[in-house]
């Protein structure tokens, strides 16, 4: 049987396109699959704590040395990269916020980056496929006016794939303010074409991967 880790990281709970997309991944996935298993992370329901000094020197400390605090970080990371090591494949929600991802899912890296196990050559986790969720309230697509201020893909694309060694592919549904900015009322109709590719893309590579991995 094969497990799925799904990771969403968007602060809202109604209304986000990124935890729409992510939800139609899962559910084509488990119907493809009814015996596999979904381990579901949600980092806003249950925020890690950001990187901290415990969590820094505890890799550099003598385990019998360790303080309760260095103990806890420790423990955490573990938690965390076995889980990661133990996914067949990954789905991460990750909107756009200020340009970039949210301060959660960064977070949630920065305990599952462990050089020399996770990272690096040899990493315990390459090749797993990885499917990111990119939603974003404008358009940063190649050409438009805001090309340039996208750090989502570019960010993680370096991330997952440069440090991990994931496989990473993105779907992005874009423009999703358009409903709810007046200014972007003109956009309506691409943002919703772009949402509806969105969960079809999302449907279908849940549906292939799958069956792939249940094979």
């Amino acid at each position: 049987m094969a497990t799925l880790l799904h990771i969403d990281s968007s602060a809202l709970f109604e209304g986000s396109a990124s935890r729409e997309v992510t939800a139609t991944f899962a559910k084509a996935w488990q119907e493809q699959h009814p015996d596999g298993t979904v381990v579901h992370r949600d980092l806003a329901a249950i925020p890690l704590p950001h990187l901290d000094a415990a969590a820094i020197t505890a890799g550099f400390t003598d385990p019998a040395a360790l303080s309760d605090e260095q103990r806890a970080a420790v423990a955490l990371r573990e938690e965390l990269v076995t889980e990661l090591e133990q996914a067949d494949a990954v789905l991460i929600g990750a909107p756009m916020y200020n340009f970039t991802i949210s301060s959660t899912l960064k977070s949630w890296l920065d305990r599952v980056i462990v050089v020399g196990r996770t990272a690096g050559e040899n990493g315990t986790v390459a090749g797993t496929p990885t499917v990111v969720v990119a939603s974003r309230g404008g358009s940063y697509a190649p050409g438009a006016p805001r090309e340039s201020f996208e750090f989502v893909q570019n960010y993680l694309g370096k991330v997952l794939n440069g440090m991990l060694g994931l496989e990473v592919e993105f779907i992005v549904p874009e423009l999703t303010l358009a409903r709810v900015n007046p200014a972007m009322a003109g956009l309506i109709d691409q943002a919703d074409a772009s949402r509806a590719k969105a969960h079809e893309d999302a449907a279908n590579r849940g549906k292939e991967l799958a069956a792939q991995l249940a094979a």
